[in-house]
């Protein structure tokens, strides 16, 4: 007799997969599984992000591993920045046997709304290691002044 080993929460990602179509996204923090046999689709996904400030600037991190800075657009329109781009995927794998694949591949996009005292001229993004790094500078603060005006 075979035992077989019970894992309560591979057949609740089997259920989400199955699902994944009607709903043409996986939850936050899911991945796609892909059992021997199975064929990879493509599915829409949104990278992590992190945003940060400073007295300075904001600092929004993308992680963006296996994506080039070609394929990563950043605009930025009426007080809303939007990264997007596209992972591609490779499928060709002559010699080998592929068992199991969870990462993500396909376009994807993210996008934040600004805050008021943003400089949006001075936006600069980077890309090294699989981290796009977005600075968008704070606009310096107007500095009230009082102003003495004659009565006539």
């Amino acid at each position: 007799m075979t035992l077989i080993r019970w894992e309560p929460f591979r057949e609740l990602d089997d259920f989400c997969a199955r699902l994944n179509p009607l709903f043409g996204r996986l939850p936050a923090g899911r991945s796609a599984v892909l059992e021997p046999g199975q064929q990879a689709e493509a599915v829409a996904w949104a990278p992590a992000a992190n945003i940060s400030e400073t007295g300075a600037e904001y600092l929004i991190k993308a992680e963006l591993p296996e994506v080039s800075k070609e394929d990563v657009k950043v605009t930025v329109d009426d007080g809303v920045i939007t990264i997007s781009g596209e992972r591609r995927n490779e499928l060709e794998h002559k010699d080998e046997k592929l068992h199991r694949i969870e990462s993500f591949y396909g376009s994807f996009s993210r996008s934040f709304r600004l805050p008021d005292d943003v400089d949006v001229s001075g936006i600069q993004a980077e890309s090294k290691n699989g981290i796009l790094k977005v600075r968008v500078p704070k606009q310096p603060a107007a500095r009230p002044r009082t102003v003495e005006v004659q009565v006539n």
